[in-house]
């Protein structure tokens, strides 16, 4: 435990001698002019209430640098009328060379001329909706959560009704938003928003905002918004509902059984969305099918524990964070992949388990108060081992002082009719957790504290776990210190826990340093160290009571050019005490091993690049060189990509990996190579296809989507998806190959 005091006295005492955060913003006013004229999302603002806006401008450089004016102007001009909200902007720049990822939906910021649009519609510092549109009339949405504060708080999976164009000038591009109020949340009555507005001008290389923004935080940071006025307090927008049906057709072989004829499947089902008032929310799913979810990108394991896949599917993501908040990432308790996601066998990658229904409620009971309600009902499926299970969630969550808030999480999952298959769970997995998440008014400090506890049928002992976190950041320097304490009994089986019996500290410090002129935006130096010691509560545990079993030290150095260009080191030191047997190569022979019991002592070094993202042609490259348990780790990991403006691009990903162990290990050369081809035939017509080979699977994986976005939010999707086996004794052989065709239609009550 002196460990642990030694890292709480240096956190303090770094605290206490930071300087003081110079942070001093305006906050300006915005008046939204009332309409009953007829507005044509053209891109020409020919409309005469656009005349009678007072726009939003003076906008500020946030990088490369932010101590000036932005070089390229913006001007946003706001007005609504019963239904919906308007929003047009005027984005000046230097030429008319813009560029783009491609024409598809949820665009990536840094790559594209575009402008967001953030709306905290509560002014809870909390929740915000995000609507963007890029110079060729390209959309994005996304929710902002936990005040926008950390990168992992946006999630652009969100996809709604509402509609976006733009038009290309001569050194400006003009964009016109149309958002319907039954698209997003508010409260009765509310006379103010707040707002946040940000650009990526590539011709200037500047990313702006409306707000003065600091570099050390992230562009999302809600505690940094103006303030929308209306001209009259917002009434609800009348009757929302929402009818989403799917039809679906499948067809589908598996060659390892000698099933070579195809399974011909058809199916539909659909969703609900059900607006109880103006904030708060009802979602209903029946039969639901996520076959046009875009496939994970494969990853090569070199770690001992299960590997994070974020959640894609759209029932789960509105509201997402009042249930998956909570923790942190590898002590989540609610994860929602878990629900009606399997394993095959045959691949070791995730498949679809169907979900028969599910229900939601979230949103807002006043204007401290959300809360979050669900439950699912999954199919069994023996081949898996899988019974049918039911799932439910409640969370709440309680505003206290400006920035700061209490939750609540109770979790359920109950094995039903599980005679025949998942013998060895237990009939019910049970979860409670409470957490006080902090910011203070200048967001220099931060924290989070959490305590859970698992309830199951075999009544383990140790079932509870606690996590802290603590941060201060000004604009040179973060400190932070973060513990988990995780007992050998917390079975979330509904959440993501991969270690257990574990005491995790992990502080690190961060100096942040923006030169004046000269080449470099900003660079950094991180010190951080992962403790990780066995509480020795799991049963036949090899190690003594709190021995220290995992450590590792590293020094990480960043750089921002004003050019785009990226360039970071690592120096890393790793200690590891092995409690099981552990193959680091997964190709060995099954009595080919290191050891449990055995230690090592190992370092590396890794060093990544990545060029200006604005050209046509762009690449990165990541190479890793060093120690590697008792041998040694040759990586290089590329990605090679070229653009069609604006019609898509063609990306190839190369990750290779050497591994030399001594003998009786073979040498390991593992090799993921991943083509991929996102092509924008127009606005609406879209073909992604996605090629995976990974040798440490022995699977060659081809997976093709075709979308068209006939209306909005309505699609028909074409999936076909392909997987090889690639032992040289194979000769490519096909190992299951499937055919979906899937339509479903957004209809508006």
């Amino acid at each position: 435990m002196r460990f642990y005091f030694t890292y709480v006295l240096l956190f303090i005492g770094i605290c206490s001698f930071a300087q003081k955060n110079d942070i001093s913003v305006a906050i300006p006013q915005i008046q939204i002019v009332s309409t009953d004229e007829q507005i044509e999302l053209d891109g020409e603002l020919n409309e005469d209430v656009w005349k009678r806006c007072s726009p939003a401008t003076n906008f500020s450089q946030y990088w490369p640098t932010d101590t000036i004016p932005a070089k390229g102007e913006t001007e946003i001009f706001f007005a609504y009328d019963d239904e919906n909200l308007y929003v047009a902007a005027i984005c000046y720049s230097k030429g008319n060379n813009f560029i783009a990822e491609s024409l598809k939906r949820d665009y990536g910021f840094r790559n594209t001329d575009n402008l967001s649009i953030m709306f905290d519609t509560y002014a809870d510092n909390t929740n915000s909706f995000l609507f963007g549109v890029n110079a060729f009339g390209a959309v994005r949405e996304a929710n902002i959560t936990n005040g926008g504060r950390q990168r992992n708080d946006f999630d652009n999976s969100w996809d709604n009704k509402w509609y976006g164009n733009a038009k290309i000038y001569d050194n400006k591009w003009i964009a016109e938003m149309k958002i319907p109020f039954k698209a997003i949340r508010f409260t009765d009555g509310s006379k103010q928003w707040r707002a946040q507005i940000y650009r990526y001008d590539s011709q200037h290389n500047e990313m702006t905002t409306w707000i003065h923004l600091p570099r050390n935080l992230i562009l999302m940071n809600m505690s940094y918004m103006g303030n929308l006025n209306w001209e009259k307090p917002l009434e609800k927008p009348g009757k929302n509902i929402s009818l989403i049906p799917y039809v679906i057709g499948t067809s589908a072989s598996d060659f390892e059984d000698a099933i070579e004829d195809p399974s011909n499947k058809f199916n539909f089902g659909g969703d609900v969305k059900y607006a109880i008032n103006s904030s708060l929310n009802l979602d209903l799913t029946v039969n639901p099918d996520f076959s046009q979810v875009e496939v994970d990108q494969q990853v090569t394991n070199l770690d001992r524990f299960e590997i994070f896949f974020p959640e894609r599917r759209q029932f789960f993501l509105e509201n997402a964070d009042l249930f998956a908040s909570f923790g942190q990432r590898r002590l989540n308790p609610f994860f929602s992949r878990r629900i009606g996601v399997a394993i095959d066998t045959s691949t070791g990658v995730n498949i679809q388990n169907q979900v028969h229904y599910g229900a939601r409620l979230s949103g807002k009971i006043n204007d401290d108060l959300r809360i979050g309600v669900m439950n699912m009902q999954t199919a069994s499926d023996v081949e898996n081992d899988v019974p049918t299970f039911n799932y439910s969630v409640i969370a709440a969550q309680q505003n206290i002082f400006s920035k700061s808030n209490i939750a609540f999480i109770a979790l359920n999952k109950q094995a039903i009719n599980n005679d025949n298959v998942g013998g060895s769970l237990d009939p019910y997995n049970r979860l409670a957790g409470l957490e006080y998440r902090y910011f203070s008014d200048d967001d220099r400090w931060y924290g989070k504290a959490s305590l859970m506890k698992v309830f199951s049928a075999s009544e383990k002992e140790n079932d509870w776990a606690n996590y802290l976190r603590l941060g201060y950041t000004i604009r040179k320097l973060t400190v932070e210190w973060q513990h988990s304490l995780i007992g050998d009994g917390f079975d979330a089986e509904l959440g993501f826990v991969p270690r257990r019996d574990i005491f995790n500290i992990s502080p690190n410090v961060t100096f942040n340093f923006f030169p004046e002129g000269g080449r470099v935006s900003r660079y950094n130096l991180n010190f951080r160290t992962d403790q990780f010691f066995k509480l020795g509560k799991e049963a036949d545990s090899i190690v003594n009571d709190f021995q220290l079993i995992d450590a590792e030290y590293q020094v990480r150095f960043d750089a921002d050019f004003n050019s785009g260009v990226r360039l970071n080191g690592r120096v890393r030191h790793s200690n590891i005490f092995l409690l099981s047997d552990f193959d680091p190569t997964r190709i060995q022979d099954e009595e080919t091993f290191l050891s449990a019991g055995s230690s090592h002592q190992f370092t590396d070094f890794t060093v990544s690049y990545s060029s200006d993202r604005r050209k046509d042609f762009s690449y990165s490259i990541n190479s890793t060189i060093g120690q590697f348990y008792s041998g040694e780790r040759y990586g290089v990991n590329t990605e090679l990509k070229y653009r069609f403006v604006p019609y898509g691009n063609v990306s190839l990903n190369v990750n290779y990996n050497k591994i030399i162990l001594p003998s009786p290990f073979v040498d390991a050369n593992l090799w993921l190579i991943g083509p991929k081809f996102d092509i924008s035939f127009s606005k609406k017509l879209f073909l992604t296809t996605f090629v995976q080979y990974n040798n440490q699977l022995d699977n060659l994986n081809i997976n093709a989507r075709l979308q068209w976005r006939y209306k909005p939010a309505s699609d028909l999707f074409f999936v076909y998806t392909d997987n090889y086996l690639t032992d040289q004794f194979d000769q490519f052989a096909v190992r299951n190959r499937a055919f979906v065709l899937k339509i479903n239609y957004w209809l508006s009550i």
